[in-house]
């Protein structure tokens, strides 16, 4: 079950920030500063291949992979950043989402997964 992480740090010009994570989801939600939705990232399947979709109030999505930064053998690990993916499977993370989002707001559970049901892209 998601579960929001307190005292998230906020980043200037971003906006105000949520993060719920569980192990294998990260939500982040943006707020404006007058408390409207302005985006979110939903990173999924952090147990294998970790990806991302990210939607933004100007109504664009992006999908993403996470490079982990793992260098193979080496002892320093790069910094994660993401990158080109693939398809994006809104059926099964849609599902899969609604499950662990149970416990929280129901307005932004049901917010993201219907972004995410509305999806079209790749």
């Amino acid at each position: 079950m998601l579960y929001e992480i307190q005292n998230t740090k906020q980043i200037e010009g971003e906006g105000i920030r949520r993060w719920f994570t569980d192990q294998d989801f990260d939500l982040i939600i943006w707020y404006t500063d007058d408390k409207m939705l302005d985006g979110f990232q939903l990173c999924y399947d952090k147990q294998s291949k970790e990806r991302c979709i990210t939607w933004r109030k100007s109504g664009s999505y992006v999908h993403t992979g996470v490079d982990d930064g793992e260098q193979g053998h080496q002892t320093n690990k790069m910094s994660p950043i993401l990158v080109a993916d693939g398809l994006f499977d809104k059926w099964s993370v849609s599902k899969e989402f609604k499950l662990v989002s149970k416990k929280m707001d129901p307005v932004v559970a049901n917010f993201v997964h219907r972004k995410l049901v509305e999806f079209d892209g790749t």
